[in-house]
């Protein structure tokens, strides 16, 4: 019973427990970074964005110019290793976001850098080797080319690099195995169900090994429970293969089962940048309070947020991953009387948890961070 969160690197119910903390991705390298970044859709963007400087509302461009404000000056960084999500609802800007790193939409205003170099300047020439070699997109709709079977689709990437057609193939052969598509690289998009689709599309992403992985709602168009799979699939890839990932998704449950970060975006500006579990403890504005209202705390609360210093405690048991959530905690700390010992993802011990602190965090009161020392 709860040998899931007993094992800090088991993944379980589509909750991976990663090689890294959500706060300490595994590389203090800086993968992409957007520093006042502006697109204005219209003839005169710079003139819109000193209105907007001036204290002039979106709205009130739109009505008196015509100009769409998709992306306010937003600065940020995505970490080496870190799957950063931005989520919002509908026309927040989110999608015009993601198209602006690899400039697939030219930003109006700002700098992109992805892995130190500036890409503002890049000529056709070098920005399509960066978008052949280092950054890779995963579409809502799969894009794939009907006439082509799945290993030539999934091999697409390779084939433009100039790559040979055994050592391309041989590749996208061992990315489908990665995706769990063993046995259908011979047949066509047509044949496959939706799901199976996206499992291409992630697959041709994955075949040139991309350092960063682009995502826009890639999920959104399946069914439920192939979305879950998906989701899953992902986690199971991140923990393998360590790649960046920004992520977009107006799904709130989805932006925190996958996040390490999650940036909240509202009318073209983010209103929060943080944790899971914080952006759900600390909401920043009322418009985050929405999103995080019905989030039940204990799907996304761990041993790692409520944990306190061991501090001479006797401990006994087996250790529990500080990545386990609070219901994988339950079935756990209800059959023992002790405090049991938390262990990061390199079994170094970092607290202890008891069965008095999970339900002082289970409260209708609780969940926020047990006034204690976080560590030894």
């Amino acid at each position: 019973m709860g040998r899931a969160a007993l094992n800090p690197r088991r993944r379980t119910r589509g909750k991976r427990l990663k090689k890294r903390t959500r706060s300490a991705p595994a590389s203090s390298g800086v993968a992409v970074s957007c520093r006042d970044l502006w697109k204005v859709f219209g003839a005169k963007p710079q003139r819109v964005i000193a209105e907007l400087e001036a204290g002039r509302s979106k709205d009130q461009v739109l009505a008196d110019t015509g100009h769409v404000v998709a992306v306010r000056n937003v600065s940020f960084e995505v970490k080496a290793g870190e799957t950063f999500v931005v989520m919002g609802l509908s026309g927040s800007g989110k999608s015009t976001l993601l198209r602006c790193i690899p400039r697939l939409i030219e930003p109006t205003q700002g700098r992109i850098l992805v892995d130190g170099q500036e890409i503002g300047g890049m000529d056709r020439r070098e920005l399509r080797e960066l978008r052949r070699h280092k950054l890779s997109m995963v579409f809502q709709h799969f894009g794939l080319f009907p006439h082509r079977r799945v290993l030539d689709n999934v091999a697409y990437g390779l084939e433009i690099q100039g790559v040979p057609k055994a050592k391309r193939y041989a590749r996208a052969r061992e990315v489908l195995a990665m995706v769990n598509l063993e046995g259908w690289q011979n047949h066509y998009p047509g044949q496959l169900s939706g799901g199976m689709q996206q499992r291409v599309g992630l697959a041709r992403a994955l075949a040139v090994d991309p350092a960063i992985l682009l995502f826009d709602e890639p999920f959104s168009a399946l069914d439920p429970l192939i979305r879950r799979e998906m989701q899953d699939e992902l986690l199971d890839l991140e923990v393998r293969m360590d790649k960046t990932m920004i992520f977009i998704t107006h799904d709130f449950a989805e932006a925190i089962k996958l996040g390490d970060r999650i940036a909240i975006m509202k009318d073209g500006e983010f209103v929060q940048v943080d944790t899971p579990e914080r952006v759900v403890l600390h909401p920043a504005t009322p418009y985050v309070a929405e999103f995080t209202q019905d989030v039940p705390k204990s799907k996304v609360l761990t041993a790692r947020t409520i944990m306190r210093a061991v501090e001479g405690r006797p401990l006994g048991g087996t250790p529990v991953a500080a990545r386990a959530t609070l219901d994988e905690l339950i079935p756990v700390l209800a059959s023992v009387d002790m405090a049991l010992p938390v262990v990061d993802e390199n079994q170094t011990l970092v607290g202890c948890v008891d069965r008095r602190t999970l339900m002082e965090a289970l409260s209708p009161n609780g969940g926020a961070p047990v006034p204690a020392a976080r560590a030894l």
